[in-house]
C-alpha cells in the first residue's frame, strides 16, 4: 500500500486511518493499492480522509469524531446512533453522522461512473474514534457495502477483504485513469502501480461480441439433420475392439497404485526442522503446556517461512527486504492470568551472522517501527475460535546468537494496552519458551 498525501483530511480519527494504512507497508504483500490521503475530488462536498484504490475495489474512507470513547456503538445508516446505550447528539445537532459520509461517497461514485473509468466496486468505510470497542450495524447496511469501524490495522484490513469483490484485477492503465479522475494533479508511474498489485493486461471478460455466438430461441424449430444410415450389425466371429477394455484396465491399475501409495505414505511426517519453503500452521493440539516461572503457555501451532519480509510491516519489513533473514518461525501460545485469556505471538528470526541479528533487534525495538504479523492476516484463523488483535500488544525482544525473538502479548477477549504490566510480564516470560530447530 503506497500512501500519497494530498491534504489534511477531514477528522481527528484520520490520523488513525493513516497509521493503519501505513502499517501494511508498500507492495502487495498485504493488499497492495494506492491510498490518496486527504483527497477532495471535483464535485465532492468536502475532503475525505482517504480514497483507497485497490486492484479489486475502491474504498472511500471518511472519519467521524465521536464526543468520547465508547465500548459499544450502535450505528444504523437510517436511524439515530447510540454510544453505550445513550443517544448520540453532536454539537451541531446531528444524530446520524453517517449521512455526511454517505453523501461524500455517493458524490465520488457518481463522478467515477460519469468518467467511465474502470468499473471497480466502490465501498464506504466510516472510521469512528477516538476509540470504539464494538460497532453494531444492521445486516442491510452491511449488504450496501458500508463498514463502520474503529480504524485499527486488522479491523480495517478485514473490511478491505470483505469489500474487494471485483472478479478481475484492475489494470495499470485503468488505475491511472481512476487516480487521474479522483485527483487530476496526481500521477503515478506504471512501475509503482505494478509493484502494488495492478495487472499489466486486462483479464479476459465476456463482451457483447462474445454473445453473437449464442443461439437465439425462436418459435420455428431448427431444421432437422438427415438421419444417419444404420450401422451394419457386427458379423459373428468379429473380434471386439480392445481400446475401451484396455482403458478400463489402465484406470483400475492407476486407482490401485494410488491407494497403495496413500497407505504407505500416511505415516510419513514432514520434517519440522531446518529452513524450507513456506509451510502451513502445524497443529499443536496434543502438545503439553509449557511452564515458565509458574506461568503456563499452551502451544497453538507454529508456521515457518523463508520470505521473512512478506510477513512483517512498517520499518521492520523495509529492513528485512534488504537484510539476510534465512528463516522466520511464528509460534502461537495461549495463557490464562487472573482468569483472563491472553494470546502470545512469538516470532523467531534467524540470520547467517550475529551483526544482522543485532541490527534487526535495534529496528524492532523502536516505537512505531512495525512488527511481525500473525498468520491470521494470511487466512489461518486462531485456533478455538479466538480472534486476538496484536495492534496494541505488549512487546518484548531478546537475542540468542544469530536469532532474534520478538514477542507480542494481548488479551483475547478485551482491549489491550502496550503498557499493561500483566501483558508486559507475560511477553517477557515468553522469551524463555523453547523453539525447535
Amino acid at each position: 500500500m503506497r500512501l500519497i498525501r494530498l491534504g489534511g483530511g477531514s477528522s481527528g480519527v484520520g490520523a488513525d486511518v493513516r497509521a493503519a494504512l501505513a502499517s501494511w507497508g508498500q507492495g502487495n504483500a498485504v493488499v497492495g493499492g494506492i491510498a490518496l490521503i486527504g483527497c477532495q475530488p471535483p464535485g465532492c462536498p468536502r475532503p475525505v480522509d482517504a480514497i483507497v484504490v485497490l486492484p479489486r475495489a475502491i474504498l472511500v474512507v471518511v472519519g467521524v469524531d465521536l464526543p468520547d470513547p465508547a465500548v459499544r456503538l450502535d450505528a444504523p445508516l437510517a436511524g439515530q446512533w447510540k454510544t453505550d446505550g445513550w443517544p448520540l447528539v453532536r454539537g451541531d445537532g446531528m444524530v446520524n453522522p453517517g449521512a455526511e459520509a454517505l453523501a461524500s461517497a455517493g458524490a465520488i461514485t457518481a463522478m467515477l461512473e460519469a468518467a467511465r473509468v474502470e468499473p471497480l466496486p466502490v465501498g464506504t468505510v466510516i472510521a469512528v474514534g477516538p476509540y470504539v470497542s464494538q460497532v453494531f450495524q444492521p445486516t442491510a447496511d452491511l449488504l450496501r457495502g458500508v463498514r463502520i469501524l474503529h480504524p485499527e490495522p486488522m479491523t480495517l484490513l478485514g473490511a478491505v477483504r470483505e469489500l474487494a469483490v471485483y472478479q478481475g484485477s484492475c489494470t495499470i492503465d485503468g488505475a491511472r485513469r481512476v487516480i487521474g479522475t479522483l485527483s487530476p494533479q496526481t500521477a503515478v508511474e506504471p512501475a509503482d502501480l505494478a509493484a502494488e498489485g495492478f495487472a499489466d493486461a486486462a483479464v479476459a471478460r465476456l463482451t457483447a461480441a462474445d454473445t453473437t455466438l449464442i443461439s437465439r430461441v425462436t418459435d420455428t424449430p431448427p431444421p432437422q439433420r438427415p438421419a444417419r444410415p444404420p450401422r451394419p450389425a457386427r458379423r459373428a466371429g468379429r473380434p471386439l475392439r480392445w481400446l475401451p477394455v484396455g482403458a478400463a484396465v489402465l484406470v483400475a491399475l492407476l486407482m490401485i497404485t494410488g491407494v497403495v501409495l496413500a497407505i504407505t505414505s500416511s505415516g510419513d511426517e514432514p520434517d519440522a526442522g531446518g529452513p524450507a519453503a513456506n509451510r502451513g500452521v502445524t497443529s499443536s493440539a496434543a502438545t503439553p503446556e509449557i511452564k515458565v516461572e509458574g506461568v503456563a503457555f499452551q502451544p497453538k501451532g507454529d508456521v515457518r517461512a523463508t520470505d521473512c519480509a512478506n510477513h512483517a510491516y512498517g520499518d521492520l519489513q523495509v529492513w528485512l527486504r534488504n537484510g539476510r533473514c534465512s528463516e522466520l518461525i511464528r509460534l502461537r501460545f495461549e495463557s490464562t492470568v487472573d482468569k483472563q485469556r491472553a494470546a502470545v505471538l512469538v516470532a523467531v528470526l534467524r540470520f547467517t551472522d550475529p551483526t544482522s541479528a543485532t541490527e534487526l533487534r535495534s529496528v524492532a525495538d523502536r516505537p512505531g517501527s512495525g512488527a511481525v504479523t500473525d498468520v491470521s492476516v494470511e487466512g489461518a484463523a486462531w485456533p478455538d475460535g479466538g480472534k486476538p488483535f496484536f495492534e496494541s500488544a505488549a512487546y518484548a525482544s531478546g537475542r540468542e546468537g544469530n536469532s532474534v525473538k520478538l514477542v507480542q502479548a494481548v488479551w483475547m477477549d478485551q482491549q489491550s494496552s502496550p503498557d499493561n504490566p500483566i501483558l508486559k510480564d507475560l511477553a517477557t516470560k515468553a522469551l524463555q519458551l523453547p523453539v525447535a530447530n
